[in-house]
């Protein structure tokens, strides 16, 4: 895994992985995209998404919430 571990969190809940309960993720961002927005040749301007992937097992969370707050972490 090339990129350094986060944690994350939305105001003060601490986010952990829904699979192993693991709380480092890799994080990346996401395009949600439609199939008329594909079809249009439109899928630019679909929403987007942040991804955590747990560093753990691997398991990819989806967040929109624009409150999500990145920590570094010391793995």
């Amino acid at each position: 895994m090339a990129r350094k571990p986060v944690r994350a969190a939305i105001g003060d809940f601490w986010i952990t992985c829904q699979v192993c309960d693991g709380d480092l993720f890799r994080e990346r961002h996401v395009m949600l995209n439609s199939v008329g927005m594909e079809f249009l040749k439109l899928a630019w301007a679909d929403e987007t998404a942040r991804g955590l992937i747990c560093w753990q097992c691997g398991y990819v969370h989806l967040f929109v919430n624009k409150d999500i707050k990145f920590y570094r972490a010391d793995k």
